[in-house]
């Protein structure tokens, strides 16, 4: 056969010399073709987003958003009692919109005209970084009918329009959470291209459902497509409730509900289908609903239209008639609908430190214009990990390397709620957010998830915006173990109850600590009495470490080592009828330093060096890391922070080992009360092998307090007394927002304990500090200033909880004997009273605007963005309207009120926030403060 002829020209291919000839003209412009084909954009370096713009929270072509909604005052025809904590809401046309309760398995309210306000937490910062506004969100349409507070499914002789949840524990909160599963339970929805389908099932019963809406002759009909697989007992679905109902009419498989004040309006209801048996119903004039017999022999499809229309002559049936009413197939996922990639390059710190900081480059801006403000992530391998992110959606990042030259980001789901925790188990990822916990199925393998599967949402969420689903750790034994923060009484108002000051009356689990199982379906409480906690975990030995947030009834930043039955004192939250002892934490960190405590990350990692083994704390508000050391040795359970020196942009709230390169991997991001230079940033801490500076080790004993070095210590620098400085106070639990610091006694102020001398052990690495009248104590702090053997400064501090006094012993620690008989022998020790300063001056004033981080909450220079409290700039001498509907003078007497009772005259327009400076400051440092406030 002649092949040798064609586009070459007849001939040609005969001779091998013609056709390197031809290949060696052609290379030119295929080397130009091939370069120009695989060329790739720019990668990213940095970000600066204050000067990128985000296209809006809702994209166009997603097909729902995960919600709540107040649907309680929608118009006199429709249910009072309906608010959905969770709700899916999709757009089913143009401008037409289902919202859907998962929890309850009904459609909450169908509606036409404008989508949801974009007000929930996530939704009103998304553009506006620092807006914490929010507010309940309610329909902005007009709507076309709805459901009220009793399940969507039931399966038995008789419907159910009563709520069959256990009562909230306060008269007149409404009961909140899913529904009991054995009875029906949400399994989940398939994103497709232009839509989505529900699945779940009643009983044992699964189906499939899929929402939509179609328009004829002006009028908007919903409707619902069912698959229903065979089920032996009889099932009722609720479709609508219409108040003002005043006669029905039944006619084949349609229901119409005549209602108004005359009868002008009509809501019918109409099936197409497998129908056999199945009826449409309507109970005493208001609720219309659909039976569906026992069928054991074959899986049911049909149909389900609704509309409210002015005339009743309307005939819905006949709309039906061209209705696709079909369920797509599911099981093996759609087509990709976030096709590109993003690339980045990050940025290494220079190894000036023990620990740096290295910034990956987030995927900002790219195709979708979407914001990326990172919570947490987790590793699937060593270069590849799972991201999740505030407005809830999920990236995944591939080519993590030494040199993070080239990062590639893809999205890979998106309309989570809220979600502040992500894990991956054996290559699937969950996500826990207001919905619940949810794992990710990408059905065919093309790099996005397709089905998102409910895999818990026993835990219930309440509608109160600050009931945040905060954390969720693996356990290595197998299953979660969430937190949840209780209903703070902050933010937009619902008609839950107030608790207790400072609290609301949330869900059943708010403030408190649960182990989810590992399928999901059982969940045990650990702990309660929390406030809003985090959690860490050791991924050997499953402990369990956890934080809370400052403010009512817990009066610092604590840290704990959770234990079954623990309860840590706020009785909001306790979820038991008799309150227990409060549960001592490990340790209190003071509000100067750690304002806002979130999750902890327990390190095993060679490559981390002095923190291989350690426990790391992260701070929103500083930001920055602790390290925190745990005292059990001699029988007594206690433990001390201190500050990893480092470069923290944002926020840093979550973290992981990489388990490839054994570096920390954190991200965060920034709402408000914070002092930090981004919104949100992805970092990797990495130790350089430098010198660190960092304590290893402490005890507080009978007699003194013991800390150990990573490095050998000049020892004349070490055994100088002066170079030490030690101070004590407790704190008070209260209902008021923190505490002030209060010495022993009870009186107000900090204790300034002598250090009568220092011991040094055997290999120069580590001090006792002798110090008379040790005690049980909430808080103390040691400052130091000593040096290393080789010149390295350490000046640095160290705080930490007595809660109990062992004797100590220095031996076992690499001490000599010490007799401290000897050393406290005939001293008075009388407590030391801490120094005033001659006169108060603005340049104090300003340090310490600085040292006692107001820095974080008011503002200085006229931009308030992201601060909790009202800025300072020129506020001196003029009127402040307060909360209670009066004004005040902003004088000296009235700023001297306000640090020290801040909660007694709080400004109109926010909320209490801020703890006392009672015990804390003198008078010539707030004086001092004063002067700078004038100043400004």
């Amino acid at each position: 056969m002649d092949v040798s002829g064609g586009l070459l020209g007849k001939g040609f291919g005969k001779w091998p010399g013609n056709r390197w000839l031809f290949f060696l003209m052609c290379l030119p412009v295929l080397s130009l073709l091939i370069f120009a084909c695989g060329q790739e954009k720019p990668l990213i370096v940095e970000v600066d987003f204050d000067q990128v713009e985000f296209a809006d929270f809702v994209e166009p072509d997603f097909p729902y958003i995960t919600t709540s909604i107040d649907a309680r005052d929608l118009g006199k025809r429709f249910p009072t009692d309906n608010i959905s904590a969770r709700a899916l809401a999709v757009k089913v046309g143009e401008t037409a919109y289902m919202a859907f309760d998962p929890d309850m398995l009904r459609w909450t309210v169908g509606w036409t005209g404008d989508f949801l306000p974009m007000v929930t937490m996530a939704q009103i910062s998304y553009n506006s970084f620092y807006d914490k506004n929010n507010k309940i969100p309610t329909i902005g349409g007009y709507p076309h009918f709805a459901t009220g507070q009793y399940p969507g499914w039931v399966k038995g002789d008789e419907p159910m329009f009563l709520d069959p949840r256990p009562a909230n524990p306060y008269p007149g909160a409404p009961s909140w959470g899913a529904l009991d599963a054995k009875d029906a339970r949400w399994e989940g929805h398939y994103l497709q291209q232009d839509g989505i389908v529900l699945s779940y099932t009643v009983g044992e019963t699964s189906i499939l459902e899929r929402p939509g809406s179609f328009q004829q002759d002006g009028v908007m009909v919903f409707t619902r497509s069912f698959e229903i697989n065979p089920h032996q007992e009889a099932m009722h679905v609720a479709v609508a409730e219409v108040k003002d109902g005043i006669r029905a009419e039944l006619k084949g498989h349609t229901a119409r509900l005549y209602h108004g004040d005359s009868t002008e309006l009509v809501t019918a209801v109409s099936l197409v289908g497998d129908l056999t048996g199945v009826k449409v119903q309507v109970k005493d004039n208001r609720y219309l609903y659909v039976t569906f017999p026992g069928s054991s022999d074959k899986t049911r499809k049909l149909g389900l239209g609704i509309y409210t229309v002015e005339s009743s002559d309307v005939a819905i049936d006949d709309f039906l008639s061209g209705f696709d009413w079909s369920v797509p197939e599911v099981e093996k996922g759609f087509a990709p609908r976030w096709k590109e990639r993003v690339l980045t390059q990050g940025q290494l710190a220079p190894d000036t430190a023990a620990f740096v900081t290295d910034r990956l480059t987030l995927p900002v801006p790219n195709p979708w214009n979407r914001n990326v403000r990172v919570v947490d992530l987790d590793f699937f391998e060593k270069d590849k990990a799972a991201l999740v992110t505030f407005e809830g959606d999920v990236w995944v990042l591939e080519g993590i390397s030494k040199n993070l030259n080239r990062l590639s980001w893809r999205r890979f789901a998106s309309g989570l709620y809220e979600p502040q925790s992500i894990s991956v188990v054996d290559g699937q990822v969950y996500v826990y957010g207001k919905e619940g916990i949810v794992r990710l199925h990408d059905l065919n393998e093309d790099g996005e998830a397709d089905f998102y599967e409910n895999f818990s949402n026993i835990m219930a969420q309440s509608i109160e915006t600050r009931e945040w689903a905060s954390d969720m750790v693996k356990d290595p034994a197998g299953g979660f173990y969430i937190a949840k923060f209780g209903a703070l009484d902050m933010g937009p108002e619902t008609s839950s109850p107030k608790a207790i000051m400072g609290f609301r009356a949330g869900s059943q689990h708010g403030g408190a600590v649960f182990k989810v199982s590992a399928d999901g379906r059982e969940m045990e409480m650990v702990a309660s009495g929390f406030r809003g906690p985090y959690l860490g975990i050791d991924p050997k030995t499953g402990r369990l470490s956890g934080s809370d947030q400052q403010g009512h009834h817990m009066p610092s930043t604590p840290i704990m080592l959770i234990e079954p039955g623990d309860y840590y004192g706020v009785a909001a939250t306790a979820h038991r009828t008799d309150l227990p002892e409060i549960t001592p934490p490990l340790t209190w960190i003071p509000h100067a330093e750690d304002r806002s405590g979130v999750s902890q990350l327990w390190v095993h990692s060679d490559r981390m060096g002095p923190l291989n083994g350690k426990m790391i704390h992260f701070s929103y508000g500083r930001p920055g890391l602790f390290q925190v050391l745990v005292d059990e040795a001699e029988g007594v359970r206690q433990g001390a922070v201190s500050v990893i020196k480092g470069d923290y942009p944002a926020p840093t709230m979550k973290a992981e080992i990489n388990p490839g390169d054994g570096w920390v991997y954190l991200g965060g991001f920034a709402l408000w009360g914070h002092k930090s230079e981004v919104l949100t940033a992805l970092l990797r801490l990495r130790y350089t092998g430098l010198e660190s500076t960092l304590p290893e080790k402490f005890q507080a004993r009978d007699g003194g307090v013991m800390i150990r070095f990573g490095m050998e210590l000049d020892e004349a620098s070490a055994k100088n007394i002066a170079n030490y400085s030690v101070k004590r106070w407790n704190y008070q639990r209260s209902g008021k927002y923190g505490s002030g610091h209060f010495k022993l006694n009870g009186e107000d102020g900090e204790e300034q304990l002598p250090v009568v001398a220092v011991e040094i052990s055997t290999d120069k690495r580590a001090v006792f500090l002798a110090i008379p009248r040790m005690a049980n104590v909430m808080q103390m702090e040691v400052d130091y200033r000593v040096k290393g053997k080789g010149g390295t400064e350490l000046d640095d501090s160290i705080w930490f909880t007595v809660n109990e006094l062992a004797m100590p012993n220095l031996l076992a620690e690499g001490f000599n004997e010490v007799d401290f008989n000897q050393i406290f022998q005939g001293g008075d020790f009388a407590l030391a009273t801490i120094r005033e300063e001659a006169k108060p001056t603005l340049e104090h004033g300003k340090q310490l605007y600085a040292k006692m981080n107001c820095i974080a909450c008011h503002s200085i220079d006229g931009n308030n963005e992201g601060r909790i409290g009202p800025g300072m700039k020129g506020i001196f001498g003029k009127e402040r309207p307060i909360k209670n509907g009066e004004a005040v003078l902003a004088n000296e007497d009235y700023l001297a009120e306000s640090i020290l009772e801040p909660s007694k005259k709080i400004v109109e327009g926010y909320d209490e926030g801020m703890p006392s400076f009672l015990g804390i400051l003198s008078e010539n440092d707030i004086a001092s403060l004063i002067l700078f406030i004038k100043s400004l």
